[in-house]
């Protein structure tokens, strides 16, 4: 499993990079952009993700822009919705409206800061995954 960690908590990050690693290979991004551009690259490279964690409040470009532009972008290239990015919105806010909107715009999944690891892996099941 490939998966991107776009989270700007340092402890956040290194906690999810560490346990995701234990499935594949994982590339993190400190912020919204550069979580666009590392999934531009890999697009344009042929190289698909399996999984995008996604902080919802990050610095330059949320987690729910980031969301909307993938979604977007699916559905400009005619992914179906069986074959896109599965999405898990990760938050440390107590504010359901956000993560309500997250499902709305289409995220997979979510979970509540700090990360509860079995959650993740409930998560990672779900999605069929692992």
């Amino acid at each position: 499993m490939r998966t991107l960690v776009a989270e700007d908590d340092i402890v956040s990050q290194k906690i999810l990079e560490q346990f995701l690693s234990c499935y594949g290979e994982v590339v993190v991004a400190s912020d919204g952009m550069e979580a666009l551009n590392i999934l531009m690259d890999n697009i344009k490279a042929g190289e698909n993700f399996d999984l995008l964690c996604l902080d919802i409040m990050m610095p330059e470009v949320s987690g729910i822009e980031v969301l909307k532009v993938i979604r977007e972008l699916e559905k400009e290239m005619g992914v179906t919705e069986e074959a896109r990015l599965p999405i898990i919105m990760t938050t440390a806010l107590s504010d359901m409206e956000y993560v309500d909107e997250a499902f709305d715009i289409g995220c997979d999944g979510y979970a509540a800061k700090p990360i509860d690891l079995d959650h993740i892996e409930e998560l990672l099941r779900d999605l069929e995954l692992i």
